[in-house]
């Protein structure tokens, strides 16, 4: 093989990987590289509520939390700290309970269920899969046809508009918000 033919192999070889690497780079989410600030500058990120509830595991007032009504708007509710797309309002209910409820959550991936049994009998701890934050709780108590509720506190959301989905970097998203 000639020096010229092996040079352009070798830079077509460099190229095809260079772009397949840059590719799968670009893919890659904000939200999916996140990293959890520590515990005092949380404290200063977050109001003394959101600290509460995504940091102790805490629960909001009920009907007193600005998202338990917005199954009226469109749009996406991202995790408050990474910024993780979770719940849809397309996918939003009127549970009668005072908080955000939902069906189902955008994509499972960017949420972690864990058991806990209580009053309601067995229920699931719903956290973000990115921050570690704890969002609310999963009943089996939700319309069909899954029967779902993702009891979610607001505190623990950021609400994105649909009109301003496509600004804030959530345009892949907008299929989901009818």
């Amino acid at each position: 093989m000639k020096i010229g033919s092996m040079l352009t192999l070798f830079v077509s070889v460099c190229t095809i990987f260079c772009f397949a690497s840059g590719a799968i780079v670009a893919s890659a989410a904000p939200w999916d590289n996140y990293k959890k600030p520590d515990k005092d500058k949380l404290k200063e990120l977050l109001t003394p509520l959101q600290y509460r509830v995504t940091q102790e595991d805490g629960t909001e007032t009920p009907f007193e939390n600005p998202y338990y009504k917005f199954y009226t708007k469109k749009g996406i509710y991202v995790d408050l700290l990474s910024g993780a797309p979770l719940f849809s309002t397309t996918d939003q209910f009127d549970s009668g309970t005072g908080w955000p409820s939902f069906t189902k959550p955008i994509d499972p991936k960017y949420i972690t269920l864990h058991k806990k049994f209580s009053f309601f009998g067995e229920t699931y701890e719903v956290r973000s899969n990115t921050s570690d934050s704890h969002l609310g709780d999963r009943f089996n108590d939700g319309p069909p046809p899954n029967h779902l509720r993702y009891c979610i506190n607001s505190a623990a959301l950021r609400f994105i508009p649909k009109d301003s989905m496509e600004k804030e970097g959530y345009g892949a998203f907008l299929d989901l918000v009818k």
